[in-house]
């Protein structure tokens, strides 16, 4: 069985993103992109809610990541 996710907020994905060395590109409406090298990554950015496991998924992923990608 596969370990659950962790519920992360925008904001705690964002600090995660960060602390990963991506930098915030720009915004448009709610959503914020980031860059670190060719890897973008799209975080929807709802006060409050949790994000979508996909959108966890992906910030993990991202995050694990070495910085030459």
């Amino acid at each position: 069985m596969l370990p659950k996710l962790p519920r992360l907020t925008a904001r705690e994905a964002e600090a995660r993103l960060l602390a990963a060395g991506f930098a915030l590109a720009r915004s448009k409406g709610s959503h914020r992109i980031y860059l670190r090298g060719n890897t973008r990554l799209v975080l929807p950015f709802h006060a409050g809610e949790d994000l979508h496991p996909k959108i966890i998924k992906q910030v993990i992923a991202a995050t694990e990541k070495k910085a030459e990608d």
